[in-house]
């Protein structure tokens, strides 16, 4: 099963209303047709309802697992940007978008 697939199915233990996984991939060094290392994640949850952004993310890699580690893992970069539902209306109403992420150390987009 791909990565994408393997994160998107952990995360839904979080009962998420809304997810948005991209492969990233691409835009870093290294980078060969079907790797999949480099993600960002947009994920809504009121899993996420008083908790600090430290905490979400703890959540999203305790649901990432083995995919995340050091020894073997296949995700080398997460860029999470973790919502509530509240917050994510607001958002989407003030018609922001999530940031971009950056680029990785030796890839040129010149």
């Amino acid at each position: 099963m791909q990565v994408h697939n393997q994160l998107i199915e952990r995360l839904n233990a979080l009962s998420p209303t809304h997810v948005d996984l991209v492969n990233e991939s691409m835009n870093h060094a290294g980078y060969f047709e079907g790797k999949e290392s480099h993600f960002k994640l947009t994920i809504v949850s009121p899993e996420f309802v008083s908790k600090r952004a430290v905490a979400r993310h703890q959540l999203i890699y305790a649901q990432a697992g083995e995919l995340m580690t050091s020894q073997g893992g296949s995700i080398h970069a997460l860029a999470i940007h973790a919502y509530t539902p509240e917050e994510w209306d607001s958002l989407l109403q003030e018609q922001q978008s999530v940031p971009a992420s950056p680029l990785c150390a030796g890839q040129n987009k010149g």
